[in-house]
């Protein structure tokens, strides 16, 4: 069995669509065996995909091939999650600077902040 790179990425759920798979081994996002590929680009078993995602690089092993998508509870029997301590570490800091959030009354006005303003600055208009 011969599958495409762009469709394995989708059928073992590392992307969520195809064309989104597509398009990540067009702009070297994804690689296989550390090389950069086109997306027609078919993979072998033993095979290691390297995905660059928020300056982490994931890594995974293909056990199996597939040509359909599965559910999540069985990708874990097509490919097996290399990645090291230092890059998931790198993801998990870049995930809890993106769950911050701005302080109350910091930033931007909030829709119900303006319209608060917009109020309270119409009894002081002059006539």
């Amino acid at each position: 069995m011969q599958v495409r790179i762009d469709k394995f990425i989708w059928c073992v759920r590392l992307t969520k669509t195809r064309s989104l798979a597509t398009d990540q081994v067009k702009k070297g996002k994804i690689k296989v065996n550390d090389e950069g590929i086109k997306p027609s680009r078919e993979v072998k078993v033993n095979d290691i995909l390297s995905l660059s995602r928020n300056g982490a690089i994931f890594r995974y092993r293909i056990l199996a091939l597939l040509d359909k998508r599965v559910g999540a509870k069985l990708v874990a029997d097509y490919i097996r999650d290399e990645t090291s301590l230092e890059e998931l570490e790198k993801y998990k800091l870049y995930q809890e600077a993106q769950s911050t959030y701005r302080d109350y009354g910091t930033g931007k006005p909030t829709k119900k902040d303006r319209r608060d303003m917009s109020d309270f600055w119409e009894g002081w208009e002059e006539d």
